[in-house]
Parts: C-alpha cells; structure tokens; sequence
C-alpha cells in the first residue's frame, strides 16, 4: 500500500467515477491507474469500486470506508508539508478564500487590501460561489478558508467559527412609496413584487420564516445570486428589493432610496469555514483574525481541537 494508490482512488472517487479523468488530473495513464486500484484492493482483501464489466459504476460498501480513511491520511500528509513549508518561509505562500458575492464585494475589500499590505509575499485567490459550493471547495482542499451565511453548518467536514451578524434592508426607487411606510411591517412590504436572494443564499431562509410566520406569501417576481444584480433590476422598476444590509451604499447607489427592515427579520450570521484537522499557516491565521478580531488563533486552535465551535456570536 502506498500513498500514490490512496491519491487514484480519492482521485476516481472525485470525477465522478470515471478513471479516464482521474488519470488526466493525476497527469498519469489510465491503465496505470486501474493497476494500482486493482493492487490496492487485491492487498485489502475487499473492492472499493463495484464494476459492470471493466467501469467503474459505484463505491461499494467498503470502499466508502477505505475512501474516509484514505481522505483523512492524504490530509495528514498534506499538513505534514506544510509544516515543514510554514516554518521555512512564514511570508510567503498562497492563500485561497472560498466565499460568495455578497461577502466579496462588500465585507472583504479593506480585509484583503491590509492582509496583502502585511503579507505581500502570499499570493492569495479568491473564489466565488454559492454556499454549498463554497463549502465543497474546502472541504475538497481548494480553498483554505470558506466565507458564507448560509450552509456552513450542514457540513461535518468542517469546523465553524462565528464572525459577525448582519440583517437585511429594503431597497427601492427613491420615489417609492415602500421608503415612506411608517413602521415598515411585512405586510407593506407584501404587497409589491419582491426581488431578492435566490433560496441558496444569504440568509434567505430567515426571510422566508418571517413571512410565513405572518401568513403572507410575497410575490418574488425574480431572484438573483448577488446584490448588484438585485439592485440593477430594482433601478428599472420591476419590483422592490430585499438585500443584506451592508450592500446599500448611499453614495454608489443613486437612485435608489433605503429602508431598515433588522426589525423584521432574525439576525443571520456570517461564518469561517475551516477543514477539520487541516494545518493552517500562521498568515491564514492572520487573515481570519483581520476578518474577525473576535477570532484569535487561541480560539480556531480550541475550535479545532474540539471539533467545533458555539453558533453564536
């Protein structure tokens, strides 16, 4: 057994079954590949891979054991390396944040802006996505670091570290009469056509809850993946908007007017997403601190230790 077997049927788990493609990410053949599955599996006595003919067409029972355990070593010797790499240069490297629209855009510009002023040495990556997507990138080890509101919490692989909450506002045209109700309550807001997060995002399950909380049923007209996008089509009348709050900016946003709606809504909070066991770098550290003062490395090292973290603030 060795780790190179442990990489292929990871490798052929992750594409989905198919080994053509594993064999093309692992810049190996094919055959080669197959060979070393047999092997490994002809040493441990059990399949990993049911077969109809000569393809791959599931994971058996036990190898979803030997898949779990292969993961969790391929890890360790991953963090094994960067062990060895952090104590050798501490400023330099790669760091890359998984996260979405709404938290790129407007919570984590001064916090990249003064992390590549610290550490300019590190080449950093930012990716995109929904929730889940966001999750699954660092789970997978694409990302070091997942940034998200909603979905965090679902995911066993990973250990989750409060940052901060935030609620949402009601965005319209600045003429519109939505900007003038006085207390904003649901039903106002009920009887426009809504545009707002698609269901995947940023908090809209706590919306959701609110109304059917009151019996209503908005019409939501049309939903998008990132605040922009929302705020383009409330320019041009087709509804009003709900958003989070920190992506109003009065200055940018001429021609639309704001309204508070916290009061309507529970609170939604925004996580760190980290792989439980992973090694992190002292300057991942750091950028995780630079997002939320709140989170020292005291504290991510007792969360991972624990294999936790508290879901509030």
């Amino acid at each position: 057994m060795n780790i190179q077997q442990l990489r292929y049927i990871v490798e052929v788990e992750r594409q989905g079954l198919n080994v053509s493609d594993a064999a093309e990410v692992l810049f190996t053949s094919q055959p080669g590949v197959s060979k070393q599955i047999r092997a490994l599996e002809d040493e441990l006595g059990v399949p990993i891979f049911v077969r109809h003919g000569k393809r791959i067409v599931d994971v058996s029972e036990p190898g979803r054991e030997v898949l779990a355990i292969a993961l969790r070593i391929l890890r360790d010797v991953d963090n094994l390396s960067q062990v060895g790499e952090d104590f050798r240069n501490e400023k330099e490297g790669r760091l890359s944040i998984a996260t979405t629209h709404t938290q790129a855009r407007y919570a984590l510009p001064k916090v990249i802006a003064e992390f590549t002023r610290q550490y300019p040495g590190v080449r950093l990556e930012l990716h995109q996505g929904s929730p889940r997507q966001v999750c699954e990138m660092a789970i997978s080890g694409e990302a070091d670091v997942a940034i998200a509101t909603e979905a965090i919490s679902d995911y066993d692989e990973l250990v989750m570290l409060p940052c901060y909450q935030w609620n949402r506002c009601v965005v319209a045209p600045a003429d519109h009469p939505i900007l003038r109700a006085q207390p904003l309550s649901l039903e106002e807001i009920a009887k426009w056509p809504l545009i707002t997060y698609d269901t995947a995002f940023t908090g809209r399950g706590q919306m959701n809850k609110a109304f059917l909380g009151r019996g209503l049923k908005p019409s939501v007209v049309l939903t998008a993946m990132d605040s922009d996008v929302i705020k383009t089509y409330v320019r041009m009348g087709l509804g009003i908007g709900i958003v989070a709050r920190m992506a109003f900016d009065p200055v940018t946003d001429k021609g639309l007017g704001m309204v508070d709606a916290a009061h309507l809504f529970e609170s939604s909070t925004t996580r760190v997403g980290i792989r439980r066991n992973a090694w992190l770098r002292g300057y991942v550290y750091a950028f995780i601190e630079l997002f939320a003062p709140t989170l020292t490395r005291r504290i991510i090292d007792a969360a991972q230790a624990g294999g936790g973290s508290d879901p509030g603030l």
